[in-house]
């Protein structure tokens, strides 16, 4: 059990800030939480089940609000959600050292911020431009990748996913917004799951609770915004930067 102290204080608004920006962008904030957490948890079991369960929260609203708001298109979504659970509840079943997971964690988190920041280069698509068009093989095969990725660090896959589609020009931004907390929705069930059945899920219930009230309210606040067709493009550039970083720092650190 971890005291009220000013550490726990900022990290509850910590969480509250993070949920807030990803959400706006349609992500659960996970990759963050991760690197947050390792400053003041020893257990990096404890850490991926608590990340995971903040992203629940986060985009359990978010994608709630999405529907309300008709962007939910399950047509378009389901070919990349259809493999990337169960391939997300496969990577969580995998027990990895303490040095493998953070080198692991780093890496996708410098490539999931590499993407984000060159989407920041990137154009968006002007009115009018037809959207790319891609086979369910490939939106399968796409998925499964980010599915099983994001089960084995414990994210929920978005940060990976979002990027991607935006370069593909898969569909407009809302849209994908949409997709990826819908993404990191199924996946972080599936991540739970698989924690869950292998040993490896950790909480502490006293510590846990606190930052779920937090990105509850930040995710709640966050989606809002986005659908008050608040541009994204700044809050995606900083976030990749942040989480390369981040990335990058792990990488070093544990290799």
């Amino acid at each position: 059990m971890i005291a009220l102290d000013y550490n726990l204080i900022l990290l509850i608004f910590s969480f509250f800030v993070i949920a807030t920006l990803y959400s706006s962008v349609g992500f659960g904030g996970g990759s963050s939480y991760l690197a947050l957490l390792a400053l003041l948890l020893p257990n990096f079991l404890e850490i991926k089940s608590t990340a995971l369960l903040c992203n629940l929260v986060v985009v359990t609203g978010s994608t709630n609000l999405f529907i309300k708001q008709g962007l939910f298109d399950l047509k378009k979504f389901l070919p990349l959600a259809l493999c990337s659970v169960p391939a997300a509840f496969l990577g969580a079943t995998f027990s990895l050292t303490q040095s493998v997971f953070f080198i692991c964690l780093g890496a996708v988190l410098a490539f999931s911020g590499a993407l984000l920041i060159l989407q920041f280069f990137t154009q968006p698509v002007a009115k009018g431009v037809e959207y790319g068009q891609h086979s369910w093989l490939f939106n399968l095969l796409l998925g499964a990748g980010s599915g099983f990725v994001s089960g084995l660090v414990g994210i929920g896959g978005g940060i990976l996913l979002s990027p991607v589609l935006h370069l593909l020009r898969w569909a407009d931004a809302r849209t994908i917004a949409a997709l990826a907390s819908f993404f990191i929705l199924v996946n972080s069930v599936a991540g739970v799951l698989g924690q869950v059945a292998s040993g490896n899920f950790r909480v502490d219930g006293d510590f846990l609770w606190p930052l779920l009230l937090a990105v509850f309210l930040g995710g709640q606040l966050g989606t809002r915004l986005s659908l008050q067709k608040i541009k994204p493009q700044a809050v995606k550039g900083l976030t990749g930067a942040f989480v390369l970083f981040i990335g990058l720092k792990l990488v070093f650190s544990y290799i």
